[in-house]
């Protein structure tokens, strides 16, 4: 299985490597950053043991597809996908919020609003609604971006009081989550698609605001498929999903939540191939377009073509 989920790279003008959960990111001189997307894959804050063929593939190339789709609202980071599996961008100085943005009452909204709440990062949520039912007005709950452990619920206020952003950048980066979560939905209409939530990460650059990191991607966001969406919703049914939650419930049918003293279900090749085969029809769902493997002989042939086509990349942006 040509899985990458480890890379060690040593470009010239690096600095300093960030090991994520998915991605290696290569910092070059302070000004350009290197994104690996691998192929390991993260279910309940915890890196399972087998990577996912071409999920870094699949990763990749819709978050560069809609990172094109989106320029004309805000500039972003990306400079260049010299391979199918990576990025390369400017280095920005990252806001520490994460802007996440619910069109749907699912998910972690859900959960607060069956257990009680009303209100969610500050934000009032009308009474009498069901799970998965649209809000009248999409809602940004926020998280504050947490160095270790688990993102925390944060409201606006709470951000501009405590100096995180101020008040006039909140209220832009407000403008441009609206404004790229219409335009991702307005995409995902034409594919049959409803994009229910999902989640953005902003810097600063030189006084300007960028969009980085992924967006609408499988990982960051959760979709649903528009058609019978109205029929589930009347009687109450779960709604067909387009996401990594069918990773999540298979982990969860076979006893592993993530919590101390579970053990990961044996991932067999023939489970890793059926997420494989998931991550494929994902990506040609959302994007409308036939994926195509980028193929290789084996784990160091690809390693190999990654190094040759970051190299030629990073001279090319130095001259």
């Amino acid at each position: 299985m040509n899985a990458i989920t480890h890379t060690d790279f040593s470009f010239e003008g690096q600095k300093s490597k960030y090991t994520g959960k998915v991605r290696d990111v290569y910092d070059i001189n302070d000004e350009y950053l290197v994104m690996v997307v691998t192929d390991r894959i993260s279910a309940f804050d915890v890196v399972l043991p087998e990577g996912i063929p071409y999920k870094g593939q699949v990763l990749n190339q819709i978050a560069a597809k809609f990172l094109d789709a989106t320029t004309d609202i805000l500039p972003n980071w990306k400079l260049a996908v010299p391979d199918p599996m990576v990025t390369v961008g400017r280095k920005c100085e990252p806001f520490k919020v994460e802007m996440v943005i619910r069109g749907y009452l699912s998910g972690h909204a859900w959960r607060e609003y069956k257990a009680g709440k009303r209100t969610i990062c500050g934000v009032e949520m009308p009474e009498g609604m069901v799970e998965n039912q649209k809000f009248p007005e999409p809602i940004i709950t926020p998280t504050s971006k947490a160095a270790e452990g688990h993102d925390e619920d944060i409201s606006k206020e709470e951000i501009i009081a405590s100096g995180l952003v101020s008040r006039e950048e909140y209220e832009q980066l407000e403008r441009y989550t609206r404004a790229i979560y219409r335009r991702g939905s307005e995409i995902a209409a034409k594919m049959g698609l409803i994009l229910v939530d999902t989640k953005y990460e902003f810097g600063k650059k030189d006084g300007v605001i960028y969009l980085m990191d992924e967006i609408h991607t499988p990982d960051s966001s959760r979709y649903f498929y528009a058609e019978g969406y109205e029929e589930r919703l009347a009687k109450g049914e779960r709604q067909r999903q387009l996401s990594k939650e069918f990773v999540r419930e298979w982990l969860m049918a076979n006893g592993f939540q993530g919590q101390q003293g579970q053990k990961v279900p044996e991932m067999t090749p023939e489970i890793v191939a059926g997420i494989t085969d998931r991550y494929i029809e994902l990506y040609e769902q959302i994007t409308g377009e036939k994926f195509v493997k980028a193929e290789a002989a084996d784990t160091q042939a690809i390693l190999q073509r990654i190094g040759k086509n970051v190299s030629e990349c990073l001279k090319h942006l130095g001259k």
